[in-house]
């Protein structure tokens, strides 16, 4: 299955948008919101709270904060 470029989450087949730079980069999308979000106003997915990137990246920092807090109490 597909992903989209931008969210990460699942296209279902038949569905999304297909954009193909002149440099020969495809990307998928999902919707119109994750297509505008990517190439137009230039957005990272890691700091857009509503994709999956975004909620991996604040559970390896939660993850990531819980170690060092033990790691003090020790």
């Amino acid at each position: 299955m597909a992903r989209c470029s931008f969210c990460r989450k699942v296209i279902e087949q038949g569905t999304g948008l297909m954009f193909v730079k002149t440099d020969g980069r495809i990307f998928l999308f999902c919707s119109g919101k994750c297509e505008k979000h990517l190439l137009k106003l230039e957005h990272k997915p890691r700091t857009t709270k509503w994709t999956l990137e975004f909620a991996r990246e604040k559970r390896q920092g939660k993850a990531g904060a819980k170690a060092e807090n033990e790691e003090k109490k020790e």
